[in-house]
């Protein structure tokens, strides 16, 4: 273990850079596909030789003029004077931690090597947990519905539900996306979580997980003869998925199109893309991508689209997030649809996912924001409906939907745009 802590830092700082520019969302941090990454800054950064502070404790030196001096005097000081002993692996991750936190953005972050491990669940529509359809946008993941015949529903769990520990741990402050991660695991296991609902007490739920299998795309007609699309994740089965329901759809003759995409969190960026070109014509720009010396890369519609001039809305909230926003961005900037629902989460970035050198970890950085074809920033700021329309918690008890009442009307009165030359 001699040196480990040194090399563990300087890690960091010498990054291994892979392929693998990230969609983010969905509380999965999914594999954008087919997208080069760009270059990350690998200057060296030299580390002093260590010294000792007590028995058997490494301690670098540095020179009063390193900007490293406080950061190795505070080292010094907590191994000099703190009562308990000290896991040095773990205060290393700390301060990575906390370095990748001082950036203000939330996208950038270190992952130590089990949170990084359960980062790379992919995207294949099938997974083992407790089946609920969660909101990461806040401080908590928040219970937004159970799946039907899930674990989650016999657990009794609802709508709005707040869990604020899993196995006895508090996860507050911890990146909710990552703590969908810790809530998975094989089937047949028990999982506790801690929920907090609404002034309630918090209480404890004991959860059996199961093999969940679900489609990343549903659809059926709705009264009024309206097509409803809802699409859950931008995975590897969407595109597919997408078309099969599409054609059926499109083959009775629907008077519009409603495409939900409320509490979808993101996925592939490339799904995005073929998401996108079911509903606009072949070579429109979908989205940009610009990088720190302000170049922009163009993503376009691949044509063959199958439902390109039918009246359309689009649902949307706060937790309609990465590609989701991405695609709603692109129809709303053309005109091919307008907005219904509540602001978007605004996670207009890519990140690229490092691994550190000897396993310890990754760190994501943000690399590019998102514009819309208009080139409006997505990141922060998220899209504003056409159509605000608020969905409260009696909504979801009610099972009331003026969201989808709203874009049902929209259809039937024509104000829902139809297809774009």
């Amino acid at each position: 273990m001699k040196n480990y802590w040194r090399y563990l830092l300087a890690a960091v700082l010498v990054l291994a850079l892979v392929a693998g520019t990230f969609a983010g969302g969905f509380a999965l941090g999914y594999l954008a596909k087919g997208v080069t990454t760009t270059a990350a800054d690998t200057t060296p950064v030299s580390t002093p030789p260590p010294a000792t502070v007590g028995p058997g404790t490494p301690t670098p030196t540095a020179a009063p003029s390193d900007i490293w001096a406080p950061f190795w005097e505070a080292w010094k000081l907590l191994h000099q004077y703190y009562v308990r002993p000290l896991d040095d692996v773990k205060l290393v991750q700390g301060a990575i931690r906390g370095m990748y936190a001082a950036t203000g953005d939330k996208h950038t972050s270190y992952m130590d090597p089990d949170e990084y491990r359960q980062a790379n669940i992919s995207l294949s529509g099938e997974y083992e947990g407790i089946g609920a359809w969660v909101d990461t946008s806040g401080d908590y993941v928040t219970i937004v519905s159970p799946m039907k015949g899930s674990p989650a529903e016999k657990a009794g769990l609802q709508p709005g539900d707040k869990i604020i520990a899993v196995d006895g741990q508090d996860v507050t402050g911890i990146n909710p996306d990552l703590v969908v991660r810790k809530v998975l695991g094989p089937a047949g296991t028990k999982v506790r979580l801690t929920i907090q609902r609404g002034d309630q007490k918090p209480f404890d739920v004991v959860i059996t997980r199961a093999k969940i299998t679900i489609p990343s795309v549903e659809g059926k007609m709705l009264a009024g003869g309206i097509a409803d699309v809802q699409l859950h994740t931008f995975g590897d089965k969407t595109t597919e998925e997408l078309r099969a329901t599409l054609k059926e759809l499109m083959a009775q003759h629907p008077k519009g199109l409603i495409l939900d995409l409320r509490n979808n969190g993101g996925g592939y960026l490339i799904t995005a893309v073929e998401v996108a070109s079911e509903f606009l014509p072949k070579d429109k720009v979908v989205l940009y991508e610009q990088y720190k010396d302000g170049s922009l890369k163009s993503y376009k519609t691949k044509g063959g689209g199958l439902a390109t001039d039918i009246p359309m809305v689009v649902l949307v909230n706060e937790g309609t997030a990465s590609a989701a926003e991405i695609v709603s961005g692109a129809l709303q900037d053309y005109g091919r649809a307008v907005l219904v629902g509540t602001t978007t989460y605004g996670k207009g970035s890519v990140q690229n996912w490092i691994p550190l050198e000897h396993h310890q970890g990754a760190v994501r950085i943000t690399v590019a924001l998102w514009l819309t074809p208009k080139k409006r920033q997505i990141s922060g700021k998220g899209l504003t409906p056409d159509f605000k329309m608020e969905l409260t918690k009696d909504d979801l008890k009610a099972k009331r939907d003026p969201q989808l009442a709203q874009a049902q009307a929209l259809i039937l009165i024509g104000k829902a745009p139809g297809g774009i030359k």
